[in-house]
């Protein structure tokens, strides 16, 4: 019996310009010797994916060509790779969005931190030109190494927070060892969430939320926070004193109130993405109180660690999701997901 022909194009969705983004046929590229077909379940929204099409740019990515959007997604294996690598036909799997890169080796960097290689690659990126189209399509050829196999009984579902989950799972790494300590994390939206339930998993003794909103609150009581705060707070801040804290809302008030209310010696992680330039920052509160500053990038290999924890129970992240379209109502999803107030995280569905 001969296989069934490969899918030659499938609906997409595409970011033309800022406040420009269709919903169109695309054309599916033929996987080569190394890689699969996979056939896309879900793929969850991210920030980033918002601001390329709200704003045309993503931090320092800048739109310049039209771009297949989306990097959190996952699926089933449509076609296995020739060669033989990688996952047999209908094995569900994670994608690790990014391929790094070294390029010709004239910017140093930490070798075993490959999430920092200069000439690294993300799907949904405008980092590079030609940018790096992405996964929010419904059939997507991927090199096997990108691909993780998914343990059996973790529905797809769950597994669309893997990305995001790992991002989470990195910054809180980027902490150090929060067990036994107060950590204070900014910003309740999808990120900031699931830094809750990894730094509660990690052994966290208090994890204190601060939101400009009582929503966003309300879904992290349930992910295991310990104390919930308004931003409009500010004694209530100034007396939390974190030994950590991990800034996720991405906006320079949620970096400054980071460093407002972390204790003398303590740590600030930045995972959210702070516009392009110069950033309002107290820098005299971070030095008096010799306060570490350290950035947190994508991940690397924890994207394994979290398939784990998702499949044996231990994050527990299904209220992180609030709501779920179809790919043809993702114009509505990405509405939805713009209102931090009603949404968490929003998930599409490409396959039934």
């Amino acid at each position: 019996m001969a296989e069934p022909a490969l899918p030659t194009e499938a609906l997409g969705l595409v970011v033309h310009a800022a406040g420009d983004v269709r919903l169109e046929t695309v054309p599916v590229r033929p996987p080569g010797p190394d890689e699969a077909l996979v056939e896309v379940a879900y793929g969850g929204i991210c920030g980033s994916d918002l601001h390329y099409w709200r704003h045309g740019a993503a931090g320092a990515s800048i739109l310049r060509e039209p771009l297949l959007l989306g990097h959190e997604v996952v699926g089933r294996v449509r076609t296995a790779a020739a060669d033989g690598s990688g996952p047999p036909a209908g094995t569900p799997v994670a994608v690790h969005p990014a391929r790094p890169d070294a390029g010709d080796g004239s910017v140093p960097y930490p070798l075993d931190r490959p999430n920092l290689s200069p000439a690294g690659t993300y799907l949904g990126s405008a980092a590079h030109l030609p940018h790096t189209q992405g996964g929010f399509v419904r059939h997507l050829a991927l090199p096997t190494r990108m691909l993780r196999v998914l343990p059996a009984g973790l529905p797809l579902r769950t597994a669309a927070l893997v990305e995001p989950a790992s991002v989470a799972w990195h910054a809180v790494g980027r902490a150090g060892d929060v067990r036994g300590r107060r950590v204070l994390v900014v910003g309740a939206g999808p990120i900031g969430a699931l830094v809750v339930a990894v730094a509660v998993r990690a052994g966290a003794s208090e994890v204190v939320v601060v939101d400009l909103h009582e929503e966003p609150l309300e879904r992290v009581r349930g992910l295991g926070a310990s104390r919930t705060l308004l931003a409009t707070d500010t004694e209530a801040l100034a007396g939390v004193h974190a030994d950590v804290s991990v800034e996720s809302s991405g906006s320079p008030a949620g970096l400054a109130t980071a460093v407002e209310a972390t204790a003398r010696g303590g740590r600030v992680v930045m995972v959210g993405l702070l516009p392009p330039g110069p950033q309002p920052v107290p820098v005299a509160t971070a030095i008096a109180r010799e306060l570490e500053l350290v950035g947190s990038f994508r991940f690397n290999d924890e994207i394994d660690a979290v398939i784990a924890a998702l499949a044996d129970g231990s994050l527990p992240v299904d209220r992180v999701v609030t709501h779920e379209y179809a790919v043809a109502d993702a114009l509505t999803a990405l509405a939805t997901a713009l209102d931090p107030v009603a949404s968490g995280k929003v998930l599409l569905r490409f396959a039934d």
